[in-house]
């Protein structure tokens, strides 16, 4: 069995050597195809199949606080709430809170802003997560006064402090404390975040403080728990409402009916990918679709191969070779192109698995879990060995099917059935029609999203952050005094025009506050949903600085202060949504109920702070002289390109704090940019796979057709001696590929309608049955496929009949 096996191994290689065209033509279209599909199935298994890395993780589960009729899909848990759950709740075990904010971190090296993580002291107890050095929180570490202590994560231990393994027990300054490192954690995805480091929540300033700790309606904490043993994710949740309804009865105040408050958990592993999910999928799809048209033009290759074969398998039929044979031959073949051809698709899968791997982390944490590695590899095999099975189906078919007559003896023309190979081409100019729709509808949705007006305009504008020391900016005074000697620094550099600052930057993910209000004259009806805006702390440079226009009143000026009457102002959503769209200026608000009052001095316009698909937001900007926040962002307008002052806005910094950290310096575009790349980059694979489709669908056709005029060069030559013209025999050949084209668009055209609706919630702009986009694609597949058949026939045109029949 093994001497056969070998036998048949060789003479395939020697088989395949022998025709280096049709072997390069093979091997790059299972490469490519092998390739995209080993590298999105690898995706797929490291960020939705594969299990978390936690201990027991399917018992996992995430709280969630939704406020339905406010549109607030969560809003958090208080302290309050958290310990009213921990109290009452029995199927859901080990309760631990997150939340996560910037802190300065001084200690070996130069000062830096390092993503903080403030937990409960069993966080990483209840997640089953074990510290790569060192240990976890202790119950006492969460007690108030006890020492700070801190766990770093692998990728700040690694990259930034060179993966020092003496690391434990060294110590940073943090708010003005000495806090101590404790343990290091492993390569895990975090959740809900990447964070830098991790302290307990007695060594955080704001979750220590009355404020937060003692209110129930101050939320905001991310709430994580464990499934009791036997206990369904149903069975929980069930608990959870009884809790929290007896909870809204209890506190009515903080619970206000209108608004629809509720509680409910869902699986940890659902809320890790639940972002990544749809954008996996639809490219699982896409490298299906590709996998399938690749499959169809080797199959029409390798049928045209067989026909040119008849001759050699006839003798070796007539030699005694039963079919079970030659068929055990041609399997051996096809299974070495695959095994080949995947082989180099594992090169192509490990090539381009860094910039997949990239994009996918702006989905989900799990994407440092995908590695080149076992798993990979088995992909790979699988997949080679499917494709080689499934080519080799060809083989096996009916000998009058596949072989004709010269297998089982006959002699003439090959009877390769041509109905088959039509069968493929359709398939090709359907799947590719599907592909081409999904990758113009990405287009135009992109060039949509490029077209929209931001409000603001980010040319020529530096950014940079600058988040003050909770330790050296504990007083509101102390940070308005910063400012106050920064802003006037920085609009004397030369080639500035304008400077402004904010706690928050339009397009980032550092979104503003969302709060509740009252406008004055307005009397809520029972069953009302109060107001909502997000808040945003700005200077009147901040308006200057963007380009946002003033369009009513005036902006904030150096007599907005503490000790005058408070002023805010609006963005005309605001104005539309609150105000009934008439006169803002003038109008009063407050934020507690009408204790305290503000008046709107003036109206600007809106901007798309959250995303360039989304609306914008209804906003209320309060000066920052009165609402002093230390997390700061910088915006220097200049005459020319702005990175040419980064280092000088550093220098300025440091010269009013030398310990200061300023990061995040680069152009304002550039968040435009990075907001618009996730998109960018779907529709530039999606835009890979149906170029490629096209391209194999356009080879394949006009292979097919060729091959049919090469089988019938004798037909063509007795139509023309018979009085056919050449325009004739080229319509005719034209007519019969066209007629393979239209079926398969027509085909494609119903699948795509079907399919595209699962894109909606990636399009910006364009429905998903855009028929633009629909008639492109037909335009562009109808024309691509009178190419691929024109030179075929307009060789068959030129057959001489002399010719032909005296060869025939």
């Amino acid at each position: 069995m093994l001497d056969t096996l070998w036998q048949d191994l060789r003479y395939g290689a020697r088989v395949l050597v022998r025709s280096p065209a049709f072997t390069l033509a093979i091997l790059l279209t299972l490469a490519l195809g092998i390739g995209a599909n080993t590298a999105i199935f690898s995706l797929i298994h490291g960020v939705l199949l594969r299990p978390l890395p936690y201990a027991d993780g399917a018992r996992l589960v995430h709280l969630e606080q939704p406020v339905t009729r406010a549109g607030v899909e969560n809003t958090g848990f208080s302290p309050v709430e958290l310990a009213d759950y921990r109290a009452q709740l029995t199927r859901i075990q080990g309760l631990v809170e997150y939340h996560s904010m910037p802190f300065s971190i001084v200690g070996h090296g130069e000062p830096r802003r390092v993503q903080t993580a403030v937990v409960s002291a069993g966080f990483f107890d209840t997640l089953g997560v074990r510290p790569f050095l060192g240990r976890t929180f202790l119950p006492e570490e969460e007690a108030p006064g006890a020492a700070p202590v801190l766990i770093l994560s692998h990728a700040y231990w690694k990259n930034v402090l060179g993966g020092d393994p003496a690391m434990v027990g060294k110590t940073f300054t943090m708010n003005g404390r000495t806090h101590t490192v404790v343990g290091v954690l492993p390569p895990v995805p975090q959740y809900p975040a990447e964070n830098d480091v991790y302290m307990p929540i007695s060594a955080c300033p704001f979750r220590s403080g009355a404020d937060w700790a003692h209110g129930r309606a101050s939320r905001g904490l991310t709430v994580l728990g464990r499934l009791a043993p036997g206990v369904s994710l149903a069975e929980a949740r069930v608990e959870l409402a009884t809790v929290a309804t007896r909870l809204h009865e209890t506190h009515p105040e903080a619970y206000p009916a209108a608004e629809g408050f509720s509680s409910t958990a869902s699986s940890l592993q659902d809320r890790l990918v639940a972002r990544a999910r749809p954008t996996l999928l639809l490219l699982l799809g896409t490298a299906l679709f590709l996998l399938l048209v690749v499959c169809a033009n080797v199959a029409n290759l390798t049928l045209a191969r067989l026909a040119r074969r008849e001759q050699e398998l006839a003798v070796r039929a007539a030699l005694g070779a039963g079919q079970g044979r030659i068929a055990r031959q041609l399997l051996t073949e096809h299974l070495l192109l695959s095994f080949v051809g995947g082989l180099l698709g594992l090169m192509v899968a490990a090539a381009g698995m860094e910039l997949l791997v990239a994009f996918v982390a702006r989905y989900t944490s799990r994407a440092v879990e995908v590695e080149v590695g076992l798993p990979m590899l088995l992909i790979n095999l699988c997949l080679s060995l499917g494709t080689g099975l499934v080519l080799s189906l060809l083989p096996a078919m009916p000998t009058r099917t596949v072989l004709g007559s010269a297998v089982t003896g006959g002699a003439g023309t090959s009877r390769v059935s041509p109905r088959l190979r039509g069968f493929f081409i359709v398939s090709q100019v359907a799947l590719s029609c599907i592909l081409l729709v999904g990758a113009g509808l990405m287009l135009r949705s992109m060039a949509r999203l490029h077209r929209v007006d931001p409000g603001f305009d980010a040319d020529n504008v530096l950014t940079a952050r600058v988040d003050l020391g909770w330790d050296r900016y504990r007083e509101d005074d102390k940070v308005r005094a910063f400012v106050e000697e920064l802003l006037p620094r920085l609009e004397a550099m030369p080639g500035v025009t304008s400077v402004g600052l904010a706690n928050a930057l339009p397009l980032s993910e550092n979104r503003p506050w969302t709060t509740t209000l009252q406008v004055d004259g307005q009397e809520l009806v029972p069953g009302q949903v109060r107001p909502q805006a997000d808040l945003r702390s700005a200077t009147g440079g901040y308006f200057r600085a963007l380009g946002v226009p003033l369009l009513k009143g005036r902006l904030f000026e150096p007599g907005d202060r503490p000790g005058t009457e408070p002023v805010v102002v609006v963005n005309q959503a605001f104005v539309r949504a609150h105000l009934g769209g008439g006169e803002g200026v003038g109008r009063r608000i407050s934020f507690d109920g009408g204790s305290h009052w503000v008046t709107v001095v003036g109206v600007v316009g809106d901007v798309r702070e959250r995303g360039l698909g989304d609306e914008p937001p209804r906003e209320v900007y309060l000066p920052f002289s009165l609402q002093p926040l230390r997390d700061l962002r910088l915006l220097v307008r200049t005459q020319g390109p702005p990175m040419v002052l980064a280092e000088r806005v550093r220098a300025l910094v440091h010269e009013l704090d030398a310990v200061q950290p300023v990061t995040d310096v680069h152009p304002l575009s550039n968040v435009r940019n990075e907001s618009l790349a996730a998109p960018r980059l779907m529709t530039m694979l999606l835009g890979f796979f149906a170029v490629l489709a096209l391209v194999l669908t356009c080879t394949g056709l006009s292979g097919v057709v060729a091959f049919s005029v090469s089988q019938r060069v004798r037909e063509m030559g007795i139509r023309l001696a018979l009085g056919a013209t050449p325009a004739g025999v080229l319509a005719l050949v034209l007519r019969q590929g066209m007629h393979l084209v239209l079926v398969g668009l027509a085909v494609g055209t119903a699948g795509a309608l079907g399919l595209s609706s699962l894109m909606e919630g990636l399009l910006f702009g364009v429905e998903p049955t855009d028929p633009v986009t629909l008639l492109g694609v037909l335009v562009l597949l109808g024309g691509t496929g009178v190419v691929a058949c024109l030179l075929p026939a307009l060789q068959a045109s030129r057959v001489d009949p002399a010719i032909s029949l005296r060869g025939a």
